[in-house]
Formats: structure tokens, sequence, C-alpha cells
């Protein structure tokens, strides 16, 4: 009994390995950056629900679908209603896997993996190295699939667990209730699917003990979109919510309507081809709960908001204010990108902001936001300079190509600057790991120090927004100012270090320190400058 166990988790073991290598090869295969194929996506509910089906197709596994979803929406690329698109279509997707395994390929396991293996031994081209690599993965992806049936063979012969399945086939509770456990422990849907066909393979599983089974899958595979939102913003919570809501409500529908749904699928597969049934009740199942859910998906949102309630802080990666259609009229996308680039010196100053905050006083939170908010900075720096650069081919006078060129130096100075907010987030991080505590005199000076920087950083931004050069002198001076206090704080720290007040390690981070917060003052000092024309 020990070798069939053993042996059975073997399968399991090279059923995932082969799912992973055919996962990975499709995916290098297919080329393209899929994220950016979600991130293109419209607001047209069908297209995200045919992305998400495509890209999971791909991937072999609607989890990396579903993290990579709530991703998109946490960092505001994409709304609640376009992230919940993507998810049903993932639940379509993940049940290509189903398909593949339910054909009849035990005569052609080792020519498989043969084949797959010389094509990634000899190939020369990358393409068919990463096609090869989808072969092999399929072929041991089978043979696992054959272990697992071989395995499970001898418990046909217990009448204790015949018994068992006799129970849960009756139960469609139990039956969900033992796919969610089993999805939740291996963490991956299409693998309990296969162990559910291996053991229906050898009459072990009528097709009515296994479709309650699929719907526990399918909501125990929600648990990847709930992990990944714990540490998101409140709509990513949302998005993994829906993707609970969406699994549970169908299951319900699904397990009232029983006998008619496996009519259906009788109807649709294959006389005594259990492994087919089986495939096409999971395919079916997604399908249909999609289609009944299409047209009530607003309303749905909006039952999903309340359950999870609260307001929203949606902070787009994407650009707000430019527009192309703009960039023939350069004074008009000029004015656009001058807002945008403000938008984005605010968004790194509160970065730097919440990062001596949390040095003073640590909050996890803070820490959190800046790490999760600091790659804002870097796409709208991307999006503003592409912009610019496609506004060079407009003719434009010589004040406009002055502030032309400003703004582009501007775009690379503030996008430092959300560099340095995530530098001090990390270190307010490290202060607490490393149980580094600072002078109160230590912690006085480095408040002090963070309000002038903030002050000059603000004011250079101001002197940007409204062309002013008044504004920007005072800016200039302000930073002068930070550069003479952050010399006098070295000279007081290092005195305190010579009467042993503070010991060598917080001098050696309170050093560090000073030079982000001087170098956040220099970045916003080019800005004021480029104002004043002196840059």
């Amino acid at each position: 009994m020990l070798a069939y166990f053993l042996a059975f988790l073997g399968g399991i073991a090279l059923f995932m390995y082969g799912m992973q290598l055919m996962g990975d090869g499709l995916q290098k295969a297919a080329g393209a950056k899929l994220q950016k194929i979600l991130e293109a996506m419209t607001g047209v509910l069908a297209m995200g629900i045919l992305l998400g089906a495509v890209v999971t197709a791909v991937l072999q596994a609607s989890g990396a679908t579903t993290v990579m979803t709530v991703g998109l929406v946490n960092a505001g690329l994409l709304t609640l209603k376009q992230g919940f698109g993507i998810i049903m279509g993932a639940n379509i997707g993940t049940t290509m896997t189903a398909q593949l395994i339910a054909f009849k390929l035990s005569d052609y396991i080792t020519i498989l993996i043969f084949i797959g293996f010389l094509m990634q031994l000899l190939a020369r081209k990358s393409r068919t190295k990463y096609l090869g690599q989808v072969m092999l993965g399929f072929g041991i992806l089978m043979l696992g699939m054959d272990m697992m049936g071989k395995a499970v063979m001898p418990l046909r012969n217990y009448p204790g667990f015949v018994h068992f399945i006799e129970v849960f086939s009756s139960n469609p509770l139990l039956g969900i209730g033992i796919g969610m456990i089993m999805t939740v422990l291996i963490q991956s849907s299409s693998a309990t699917i296969g162990i559910l066909i291996a053991m229906a393979g050898q009459g072990l599983i009528p097709l009515e003990g296994a479709i309650p089974v699929l719907l526990g899958d399918n909501i125990g595979t929600c648990i990847t979109a709930v992990l990944a939102s714990l540490r998101a913003n409140l709509t990513a919570k949302r998005v993994a919510a829906a993707h609970v809501m969406f699994n549970v409500i169908g299951s319900i529908i699904f397990v009232v309507f029983m006998p008619f749904f496996i009519k259906f699928v009788l109807l649709v597969s294959p006389d005594g081809d259990i492994a087919r049934q089986i495939a096409n009740a999971h395919s079916a199942f997604n399908i249909l709960n999609t289609l009944l859910f299409m047209p009530f998906v607003n309303p749905f949102i909006k039952l999903v908001e309340k359950i999870v309630p609260g307001k929203a802080e949606i902070i787009s990666m994407r650009p707000v204010y430019l527009d192309k259609n703009m960039l023939n009229t350069p004074s008009i996308a000029i004015s656009l990108a001058v807002k945008e680039v403000v938008r984005m010196g605010e968004l790194a100053r509160k970065d730097v902001r919440l990062g001596m905050e949390a040095i003073q006083s640590f909050d996890a939170d803070k820490v959190k936001y800046v790490l999760e908010h600091e790659p804002v900075v870097d796409a709208l720096e991307r999006d503003i300079t592409d912009y610019l650069t496609q506004m060079s081919s407009s003719e434009m006078s010589e004040s406009l190509t002055t502030r032309h060129t400003g703004l582009l130096h501007a775009c690379t100075d503030i996008e430092r600057i959300g560099d340095h907010g995530e530098t001090l987030a990390k270190r307010a991080r490290k202060l607490v790991e490393d149980d580094v505590v600072f002078s109160d005199e230590a912690k006085a000076e480095l408040l002090q120090l963070s309000e002038m920087v903030l002050r000059a950083s603000g004011r250079s931004l101001e002197a940007l927004e409204k062309n002013d050069k008044a504004i920007a002198e005072d800016a200039v001076r302000l930073c002068r100012e930070v550069k003479q206090y952050q010399k006098e704080i070295r000279k007081n720290h290092i005195t305190r270090l010579n009467e042993h007040i503070c010991n060598p390690t917080a001098g050696f981070v309170m050093m560090e320190l000073l030079i982000n917060m001087k170098r956040v003052s220099d970045h916003s000092k080019n800005i004021a400058q480029l104002v004043q024309g002196t840059f």
C-alpha cells in the first residue's frame, strides 16, 4: 500500500512539474509580454474575458493571471470591472489543461518526451527550443497522469474507500468541500482536476461525484487571488472578493440544477469517456457561469463594493493629463505636459515625505505605500518622456523649445527624487530590523531637515508649474539652506559620536540619510534652475 501511495505522490509531482515546464515554454514561445496585453485591454467586458482566457491558456495557470490582474488593479492600470472580466476569462482559460489531459495519449508518452528532449537539445532557434520544452512538459505531465491512474487502481478493492466515494457522490456539498481543500493544499486547480480524471479513469469516481469536486476546485483556486490582495489596495481586495463570490454563487446555481447540468455534459461528451466528460464539465461550468454573469456585471460590482466597503485611493500609473491629439498644437501639449510633470513631482514628494516620517516613527503601512507607489513615478517618467519626444517633431517657438527641454530634464530629476523616497523607506525598515536608535538630538535635526527639504522641493514644483523665476529663486535659496544645515548636522553628529552619545552604527546610517536628503534638495534645485534658465 505504501508503494502505491508513494507512486501516487510521484505522479502528482511529475504532473505539476510537467505543467510548469509546459507553461514556461508556452509563455516564452508566445514572445509577447503578457502583462502588456492585459494593460492594453479596452473597457469592453468581452475583450477582458477573451484576454483573460488567452493569457491563462498560455500561462497554464489561472493563479498567475489572477495575481497579475490584482497587481494591475492595485497599480491603477485596470478598473474593478476590467479586472473582474479578466478573472472570468481566467476561469475559462484554466480548463484548457483538463481538455489536453483528457486525450488518450498513454501510448505516446515516451515518444513525446523523447521528441521534446531532442528539440530542446538540438534546436538552434529559441522558438523551436521553447516548443520542445512545451512537448517535453506535456509528456511529463501525461506520465504523471499515468502514474497516478495506476497508483489508485487498487483502491477499487477497498470497501471503505468505495463507501466514502458513494457518500460524497450523493452529497454535493461534501464534494465541493473536498475540491476546495485539495486545491488550497496543492495550490493548483489543474492538478486537482488531473487527480480527479486519473481516479475517474479507474472507475473510482462517477461523473455525479466528480462535478461537485470540480465546483470546489474553482472556489479553492480563489485562494491565490485572496493571498495576493492581502497587501494590496481596496480595489484589488474587491477583485479578489469578486473572484470568490463569482465562483461560490456559480457553484450554488449549478448544484441546484445539477441533474440538468449532468444531462448537458453527457449530451456534449462521448459515451463512456469519463475523462472527456469531466474535462467538458469543467469547461462548461466556467463558460456557462460567465455567460450567466455577463448581463449582471454592473449590479454585481456594486454588490462587491458594498460587501467590501471603503473609499479606494487609485493612483494611476497612466498619465492623467497627456492627450496625444494635442501634439500638433505644441502650446497646449506643453501645458498638459507641465500638469503631468507636476503631478509626478507631487507623487515623488509624497514618497519622500512618508519615507522621512517612517524614519522618525516607524510605520509599516507608510513604507509599504512608498514601495508600492514608487513604480508609478517611474512609469510616468517613461510616458511623459515619450510624449515630449513625440512633440519634438512639431515646430515650436524658442520659448516653447526652452520649456520643452526643461520639462525633459525635470522628469529625470523628479524620477530621482522618487528613487530617494524609496531608499528612505527602505532605510526606515532597516533601522527597525537592525534595532538602530538615534539620539533625541539627531531625530530633532532630521525632522527639521526633512521639513526644509520638503519645503524646497514644493517651491521648485510651484516654480515649474507657474514658470515663475521669482519662486524659482526662492526655491534655490531654500535648497542652499538645506545644504548648509546638512553640513551643520554632520558636524554635530560627529561630535556626538566622539562623545559616545550616538553609537557608530547609528552614525553610519545618519550619514547615509543626510546624503539622501541632500540629493533630494539638489534635484529640486536643478528644477528651480531650469525655470531660471541657469541650469
